[in-house]
C-alpha cells in the first residue's frame, strides 16, 4: 500500500512539522483567504511559504484549502490569490465552489485543484464533470460507502480519488451544516462552525418552560447530536483496492501530539511495520470519541454505546527538541510528569518502549521532582536513543 498517499492536517508549523516527521506524505492547510477553519489554523502568507519550503525539503507535497463557498464580493480575488500560491509552490488547492473552480481555471490554469469532500461527490459522473472543468482529483463525500466507492474505479477517467480515513464526522450532510448559523450566528460554511453538535441540551416542555429537564443519554453525557469518530484503519486494504488513492487524516484544529499519533499508527500499518492489533490500540492513545465506520459499510445508525464523551489512554507530557547525546534529552514539558513516572515513547522508528523518570534537571542545573511549567525545557536520562520531534506521553491510570 506504500503508493497510496498519506495525508495529514497542518493547523500550525508544529502538527505540519510533527506530521512529515511522523510519515504524513503530504500535509493541507489553510491560506489566508476562503479556507474553512478558524483563524487560529490561518497561516499567513509569510508562514504559508515557510511551510511550502519545508515541505518541499522533506520531499513532501502541501495542499491549501480554498474550500470556501465564496460571496459575491470575493469572487475577483480568487484568480490573483490562486496565482500567488501558484508561484509559492503550493501543489494543489482544495475546492468546493465551482466559482472557485472556474476562477482558478481561468486566471492560473496550472495550478492543479482537488474538489473538497464539502463538495458532496456521491458519483462518477459528478466526478467526470469535475474532471472536464479541470480537477485533478476528488475527495468522496463521507456518505459513500464501500461498495460505491469500488463501483467508481472503472468509471472516473484515471481522476485520482481521495477519503477520509479518520476522525471528526460531522452531523450534517459532508459537514453543510446551518446548525452554527441559527444557533450562533456563525457559518460551518464560512469556516466559523462553533459545533453546537457537541453541547448539551436540556428538554423543554411546551407548558412548563422554565423547567430544564437534562436529555441524558448516559450517565454525565447529553450530547444527542455528537456523531463518533471514524476510524477505518482496518480496512485501508480494500479501499486502496477500490483505486483511492489518498487517505485523509480529518483534524486542523488538532494538537501535535494527535497528529503524531495518529500519522504514526496509519503510516506503520500502510507500511506493513505494525499488526492491526498494535496499531488499532495507538488510535486510542489520543483524544477520540467512540469509533465507528462512518457510512462505509451502509448507512450510518445512532450507536447506543457514544456517550459523546472524548476519552484517550495516554496524556502528550513532552516534546523532544534534540537528538539526545549520552543518554541524556531534552524535552519541552507539554503536561506535568514528575519523577517515578513512566513515560512511554512515540517515535516513527519505534512505539511502545518505555522508562522511568529518575531524574529532572531544568536548564539552569536545578534538580526538580517535576516538570510543571508548560513548555519549560528541562533534561532526562532515557536508555533508548531518542530523536528531536520524538514524543513522550504517559499512561492514564485507568487505561487498559
Amino acid at each position: 500500500m506504500r503508493s497510496v498517499e498519506l495525508l495529514a492536517p497542518a493547523g500550525d508549523m508544529e502538527c505540519l512539522k510533527t506530521a512529515l516527521y511522523f510519515g504524513a506524505d503530504a500535509v493541507y492547510c489553510g491560506g489566508p483567504l476562503l479556507q474553512l477553519r478558524a483563524e487560529s489554523t490561518t497561516f499567513d502568507f509569510e508562514k504559508l511559504q515557510e511551510a511550502v519550503d519545508y515541505t518541499h525539503a522533506k520531499g513532501k507535497k502541501i495542499y491549501v484549502t480554498v474550500n470556501c463557498f465564496a460571496d459575491n464580493d470575493e469572487i475577483p480575488m480568487v484568480g490573483d490569490y490562486a496565482n500567488r500560491l501558484y508561484h509559492m509552490g503550493v501543489d494543489a488547492v482544495i475546492v468546493s465552489d465551482l466559482g472557485v473552480l472556474s476562477e482558478i481555471k481561468e486566471h492560473c490554469p496550472r495550478l492543479p485543484v482537488h474538489i473538497s469532500t464539502q463538495a458532496n461527490t456521491q458519483n462518477y459522473k459528478t466526478i467526470k464533470v469535475f474532471k472536464s472543468l479541470g480537477a485533478s482529483r476528488v475527495v468522496l463525500g463521507r456518505e459513500m460507502t464501500m461498495k460505491a466507492i469500488e463501483e467508481l474505479k472503472d468509471k472516473v477517467d484515471g481522476t485520482e480519488i481521495e477519503v477520509f480515513v479518520h476522525g471528526a464526522m460531522c452531523m450534517a450532510y459532508s459537514g453543510r451544516c446551518l446548525l452554527s448559523s441559527f444557533m450562533n450566528n456563525r457559518s460551518g460554511n464560512r469556516g466559523e462552525c462553533s459545533q453546537p453538535c457537541r453541547w448539551n441540551y436540556y428538554l423543554v416542555e411546551e407548558k412548563r418552560r422554565n423547567m430544564f429537564i437534562p436529555v441524558t443519554e448516559t450517565e454525565g453525557a447529553t450530547a444527542i447530536l455528537s456523531s463518533t469518530d471514524l476510524k477505518a484503519i482496518s480496512f485501508l486494504d480494500r479501499l486502496e483496492a477500490a483505486g483511492v488513492t489518498s487517505f485523509k487524516i480529518e483534524g486542523r484544529m488538532k494538537s501535535p501530539y494527535y497528529v503524531a499519533t495518529v500519522v504514526n499508527a496509519y503510516r506503520h500499518r500502510i507500511d506493513g511495520t505494525g499488526t492491526l492489533e498494535e496499531c488499532d490500540a495507538e488510535l486510542d492513545c489520543a483524544s477520540h470519541r467512540p469509533y465507528a465506520a462512518g457510512f462505509y459499510f451502509g448507512e450510518a445508525k445512532a450507536d447506543p454505546n457514544n456517550d459523546g464523551l472524548y476519552r484517550q489512554t495516554c496524556r502528550f507530557t513532552g516534546i523532544v527538541t534534540g537528538d539526545s547525546e549520552n543518554g541524556i534529552c531534552t524535552v519541552e514539558m507539554r503536561n506535568r510528569f514528575a519523577v517515578g513516572d513512566t513515560l512511554e515513547i512515540l517515535s516513527p522508528n519505534s512505539v511502545g518502549k518505555s522508562f522511568t523518570v529518575e531524574k529532572i534537571t531544568a536548564e539552569n542545573g536545578e534538580e526538580k521532582s517535576e516538570a510543571i511549567l508548560v513548555q519549560e525545557k528541562v533534561k532526562l536520562a532515557c536508555p533508548y536513543e531518542l530523536k528531536a520531534g520524538d514524543i513522550l506521553r504517559k499512561r492514564l491510570p485507568d487505561a487498559k
